[in-house]
């Protein structure tokens, strides 16, 4: 059985409790199933090629779930993650791949359902005083009742797949303090508003886990040093709009799927 890093083992303990940690199953030596869930962050929106079979959706070979499942082949992936899903949408349209079979489960999702794109877009187009309360509108949403959303969210995945271990990644900070955006440059302070925006939803899908008894991997000490307009980004910036402040390459690889390798092997 593979087990969790000690800062994981140490969330669960201090946050959720013996019983959670006593009810991570043991992993299956052949043919065990790996269920994928979650928005754009999930899908690998910004990797850089995507399987056309999932049309709108933006699932890439080279997103998280996939990297991590290439590196263990006795894990059958299910990958039904989705670019634009709220929490409704997973809820409707990505639960039903989850079964009693069902080993490992991981989710990233909330960024939609907090106006993450909208508040981006006032951000950059729109005052310093406007990226501030639109940021600290969503933030509050964001830990207040977003946690709500998500924990129902998580409870029914426990539902579904009563014997998988559940991951969920969170968000990190999207941009560097120092360096310059290329096509629209952002202030010190929208930068702060919205990094300060991206922990709100962190601990907003932290509270969450910890309500549900789930794991929450947090990803904002991974992307340190790597945010965008910075000198070594793991972001796509302005000159990819489409991918806008989603990871690029190097996020998917040296952010989340190495932290995913950490956590659970």
């Amino acid at each position: 059985m593979r087990k969790l890093t000690s800062a994981v083992v140490s969330a669960v303990l201090a946050f959720a409790g013996m019983t959670a940690l006593a009810s991570a199953p043991a992993q299956a030596a052949t043919d065990a199933e790996y269920v994928a869930l979650g928005d754009s962050y999930a899908s690998g929106v910004g990797a850089g090629t995507y399987d056309a079979a999932s049309g709108d959706c933006k699932r890439s070979p080279l997103n998280y779930p996939h990297q991590w499942a290439a590196a263990h082949p006795n894990y059958a992936l299910k990958d039904v993650s989705c670019s634009g899903a709220t929490i409704a949408d997973v809820r409707d349209n990505q639960l039903s791949a989850l079964s009693s079979s069902t080993n490992l489960v991981t989710l990233t999702v909330g960024g939609n359902d907090a106006q993450f794109s909208s508040v981006v877009q006032g951000c950059l187009t729109q005052s310093d005083s406007y990226c501030q309360t639109a940021t600290l509108w969503m933030s509050y949403y964001a830990r207040n009742q977003l946690v709500d959303s998500l924990a129902s969210l998580y409870t029914d995945i426990r539902a579904r797949a009563p014997h998988a271990l559940i991951l969920v990644f969170g968000y990190p900070q999207v941009l560097s303090s120092t360096g310059t955006c290329p096509v629209i440059d952002l202030s010190a302070a929208k930068r702060t508003y919205m990094n300060g925006f991206a922990d709100a939803l962190a601990e907003g899908s932290k509270a969450a886990a910890i309500k549900a008894s789930v794991y929450f991997v947090d990803m904002r000490n991974q992307f340190a040093g790597h945010g965008a307009c910075g000198s070594s980004s793991w972001f796509n910036d302005l000159n990819n709009a489409a991918s806008l402040f989603h990871p690029n390459l190097s996020g998917y690889t040296l952010g989340y799927a190495a932290k995913f390798k950490a956590t659970w092997g």
